[in-house]
């Protein structure tokens, strides 16, 4: 079983480039069923989540080749949209971008209920009601999301809650549809707008991503296309943290400085240095200990909660009592009892986390409880005096490239150990 072994207490200089953003290239693979031809897409990170979707699309009729790193090209011609199985989709979230895709392209789709990370309840009601004002069907029975229709329609719908997946599945889904579908209420993250490009650069008719209100007008035929990825926010704020949590001066390259503002914003609140680029970021965090900040997350653009483990666990160690809300999901906490193992000293109050400053951690045997919890114990394990051991790593390979590379390159002590299992 693999973990990762991290000696703690080195600074971190030097440079890490940032790969492709996960959250992006996911619907983006699932979109490319739109083509009926070859898409070659640019800046695909290569992490698990990824290569699982691009084994849905395998399963599906599709044709998938590397000719490099970091790209893929996705010849779509005989893609049939059979039934999905929970084997395949227990482990990947965005599985369900399928549904849209499928169903726009097709008429029908029927995909096994997502798994991915557990942190709170998420339903899949807002889907269903875009699906269903675009003239669907929709019956789940057996764990099955079945969708069909003999045509779709475009139609005004409006979101209960701001919700990235509802907003993507629905733009896949009104791609196709005759007339004009406005969404509203809908997500506003980078990766929604790299999305909608991705469309359009197929000959979709997509606009207002970005904004509260999406509109899609219908067509009846798309292309194939080249197309890059976004860089990822959520992996550069992660090196951002880390940086900030255990000293240093390092340049985070390929990235959009505008994403990050909010990241940004609260590290400068803890009296870390951030310099943009046009393409980069340096973070540099050197003398006395980092102050104590208040982070609230919400929506884009406001400070994205797959950030908050990160940033609560660089909070351990900042001078005074720092306060964590987290007003997206609600189960967000649990890894909080990782880092108390640690000898943090956190209190958690519903959807509050007070954290007050320690002189530093030490470490212990760890967990990663999620995906971003588990990056979140990484930068523990930096921080901490003495041995960290990680364990389920897998989770944490879900969203990061080369991680051990990454962090190896500025300075960290970082291996991954194979041990036997017991």
């Amino acid at each position: 079983m693999e973990k990762f072994v991290i000696r703690g207490g080195n600074k971190l200089h030097g440079n890490i480039n940032i790969s492709g953003a996960k959250n992006a290239a996911l619907p983006i693979i699932a979109a490319s069923v739109f083509a009926g031809d070859f898409c070659r897409i640019e800046n695909v990170p290569d992490i698990s989540d990824v290569r699982t979707m691009i084994k849905i699309l395998e399963f599906l009729g599709a044709k998938v080749e590397k000719p490099e790193a970091g790209v893929i090209v996705v010849d779509s011609r005989n893609i049939t949209p059979v039934t999905i199985p929970d084997e395949m989709t227990r482990k990947l979230r965005a599985s369900y971008y399928l549904l849209g895709a499928l169903l726009s392209n097709f008429g029908k789709a029927c995909v096994a209920l997502p798994g991915g990370c557990y942190f709170g309840v998420r339903p899949i009601d807002q889907h269903i009601k875009g699906f269903e004002a675009l003239g669907a069907k929709v019956d789940i029975e057996n764990a099955l999301v079945n969708v069909q229709c003999d045509e779709l329609y475009g139609s005004s719908i409006y979101l209960d809650v701001v919700s990235v997946g509802a907003t993507i599945n629905v733009m896949l889904a009104a791609v196709k549809a005759k007339g004009l579908t406005v969404i509203e209420n809908a997500a506003r993250e980078p990766h929604i707008v790299d999305l909608a490009n991705f469309l359009n650069s197929m000959g979709a008719d997509v606009r207002g991503a970005g904004t509260e209100v999406i509109k899609i007008r219908g067509v009846s035929n798309m292309h194939g296309c080249t197309y890059s990825i976004i860089p990822d926010q959520i992996e550069a704020g992660t090196y951002m943290a880390a940086v900030a949590a255990v000293g240093g001066d390092v340049t985070i390259d390929n990235v959009i400085p505008k994403h990050l503002e909010s990241i940004t914003n609260k590290l400068e609140d803890c009296g870390v240095t951030v310099i943009e680029g046009d393409e980069s970021v340096r973070i540099i965090s050197e003398g006395n200990r980092r102050k104590a900040c208040r982070v609230k997350t919400s929506p884009h653009p406001g400070f994205p909660t797959d950030m908050q483990p990160q940033f609560t666990t660089l909070l351990c160690t900042c001078n005074g009592t720092s306060t964590v809300v987290e007003d997206v999901w609600d189960n967000r906490f649990k890894y909080i009892d990782q880092l108390r193992r640690m000898g943090a000293n956190i209190i958690v109050n519903g959807d509050t986390a007070l954290i007050t400053g320690v002189d530093k951690l030490h470490a212990a045997p760890v967990e990663a409880d999620d995906l971003r919890a588990g990056a979140a114990m990484v930068i523990a394990g930096l921080m901490a005096e003495g041995e960290t051991v990680i364990g389920n790593i897998k989770l944490i390979d879900r969203g990061y490239e080369m991680l051990v590379e990454k962090l190896t390159g500025v300075g960290a002590d970082v291996k991954r150990v194979d041990f036997e299992e017991d």
